[in-house]
């Protein structure tokens, strides 16, 4: 069965805006720093609430942040 993963441009889009920092990002997402360390990762899946608002601090749309990538096992 494949495994389901996501994938994000996290890292990029802060560098593109003003190079925030995951503390900043963190603090105007609501969440930890280490939060958006596990994210820029690839170790953490974001609620679906969190993903709405790190896309909405990149002005951009979920599937610009994030995308789902299958891999077969």
């Amino acid at each position: 069965m494949p495994k389901a993963e996501i994938a994000n441009q996290i890292r990029r889009l802060r560098f593109e805006h003003g190079e925030m920092t995951q503390q900043e990002l963190a603090e105007r997402a609501g969440c930890s720093r280490q939060t958006v360390v596990l994210l820029e990762h690839g170790r953490y899946v974001p609620s679906l609430s969190l993903a709405l608002k790190i896309a909405r601090i990149f002005g951009t749309n979920v599937e610009s942040v994030f995308e789902l990538a299958e891999e077969a096992e």
